[in-house]
């Protein structure tokens, strides 16, 4: 993955950059050179992303490097609730003595029937890269399909087989969906977003999948609405104790991207960012500072400015950068969530006296020279 230009070492207090998966880096002493940090996935919930941004450490996730190995098990969710396949497999297994078994097979197999996916109606929450592949992957398999998403952007939406429709009001799918699939971050928005009063408004008989995070659907009413029918099966990806222990839930331990392929694509992925963020400072699919796409460095050296934002910041930075003001070849300077990134490429080298200038500015935590 990383050139031979980089030195792999797995003492991560000195590092330079560090990649992680599943690592707990909220008790992580950040050190002076560290510049950046990738996970390995799309949950960054195990790195303090303010205090690292505070540091001037760049964090970095990999949004869809495992959105097909999720796809593919939002679908086996959906047959595990339409047909009882685990049932039959337990009962094979309590019966693998009986001598007679195929004869057996065919009396108690009717026990295990269950319904056809094709031509029930999937209602998919959140278009990104996970959701837009099941919406699509479920309309090739003849379900009908429909989309909700108020951000999904033009990329996303152009993704989507022409077949699947995009609707603003969820009350109106609630009430057509036989099954319903989640693929939305947890916010303070969507926090238990499915509680009793959406139960309420559901298909009897809906199923629910949850690939996203737990506390999306409130614990104390999934087990209300599993208890009346309302909803017939939860399927999820995240079973927290409570959950756990419910009927007619099917619980997987966190599978949705253990696949070989997917580590391998999030790991690449990961490190493709950390290079890129080092040798051209460009930053792709950073999770605390704006992304900043740069190329080539155009001039003889380029600063990266990474700093949090104050009321001078802006024409501090400038008046600092007054004796080259007219080698200064590109600037790009963007701004997210109070914090901001500053890109210049000069004709000139720059020298150690600007760097330390810059780094003493009010607000700026780290100045690279590339």
């Amino acid at each position: 993955m990383f050139t031979k230009t980089y030195q792999l070492t797995e003492k991560s207090n000195t590092s330079d950059l560090v990649l992680v998966r599943s690592f707990n880096m909220h008790e992580y002493e950040i050190n002076d050179n560290l510049l950046a940090v990738a996970r390995a996935g799309a949950g960054v919930n195990n790195i303090p992303l303010e205090k690292m941004a505070d540091e001037g450490v760049v964090v970095f996730n990999t949004p869809g490097a495992n959105a097909n190995g999720v796809k593919e098990l939002v679908i086996a969710g959906m047959l595990l609730a339409s047909r009882d396949i685990y049932g039959g497999i337990s009962w094979v297994k309590n019966n693998k003595s009986d001598e007679n078994i195929l004869k057996s097979i065919e009396k108690a197999k009717k026990a295990f029937a269950g319904s056809e996916i094709m031509g029930k109606t999937l209602v998919v929450i959140g278009l990104g890269a996970i959701g837009g592949k099941v919406a699509n992957a479920a309309d090739a398999l003849g379900m009908k399909v429909y989309g909700y998403d108020p951000y999904i952007s033009e990329h996303a939406l152009k993704a989507l087989n022409p077949t699947i429709e995009i609707e603003n009001d969820l009350n109106k799918l609630y009430e057509v969906a036989d099954f319903i699939s989640l693929h939305l971050p947890l916010l303070d928005s969507t926090k238990h977003m499915f509680n009793k009063d959406v139960f309420k408004k559901v298909k009897d008989g809906v199923v629910i999948l949850n690939y996203a995070r737990d506390q999306l659907v409130k614990n104390e009413d999934i087990k209300e609405a599993l208890e009346n029918k309302k909803v017939s099966k939860y399927v999820t990806d995240f079973p927290n104790h409570y959950v756990a222990n419910l009927e007619n839930v099917i619980a997987l331990p966190h599978l949705g991207a253990s696949t070989h392929e997917s580590e391998e694509n999030c790991a690449i992925m990961a490190a493709k960012q950390l290079m890129q963020y080092v040798e051209n400072g460009d930053i792709i699919n950073s999770v605390n500072y704006p992304n900043v796409t740069l190329g080539n460095p155009n001039g003889v050296s380029r600063i990266i400015i990474l700093a949090k934002d104050n009321d001078d910041l802006t024409m501090n930075i400038d008046h600092a950068l007054k004796s080259v003001e007219k080698v200064i070849v590109t600037s790009v300077s963007k701004s997210r969530k109070g914090y901001s990134v500053f890109a210049y490429d000069l004709k000139v080298d720059v020298s150690q006296e600007l760097i330390k200038t810059l780094s003493e500015i009010p607000g700026v935590t780290k100045v690279r020279k590339i």
